[in-house]
């Protein structure tokens, strides 16, 4: 198991399974909530996959509720950026819309 103190010597204490990954690194529950909501916004917006908002519009909504979340801590708001991510990455308007996987070098702090 990769603890604080052997982060980074992993190889040497032996890595977790893919199982055992599947199981921590993952939240069912917010995987619950999403989709829950998706279900529901069925009924207020129509099918997922399908294109009604600017890349753009998409955007300024996640911002706006990323700042609210700092103010309120609702985690109800970071079900929904994560809904509104997926929709773009699924049915985006981006003129150069792709998937390039990379090491950009930013990464969430430790």
């Amino acid at each position: 198991m990769i603890t604080p103190e052997n982060k980074g010597r992993a190889a040497k204490v032996g890595m977790p399974t893919l199982d055992n990954l599947r199981e921590s690194e993952w939240s069912d529950e917010f995987e619950e909530l999403m989709r829950n909501r998706l279900l529901m916004g069925y009924y207020r917006y129509g099918p997922f996959n399908t294109q009604n908002k600017t890349t753009k519009e998409v955007l300024d909504s996640i911002i706006f509720r990323a700042n609210k979340y700092l103010d309120n801590g609702n985690d109800e708001l970071l079900v929904d950026i994560a809904n509104l991510a997926m929709k773009e990455f699924a049915v985006g308007t981006h003129k150069n819309k792709h998937f390039q996987s990379e090491d950009d070098g930013i990464h969430v702090g430790e």
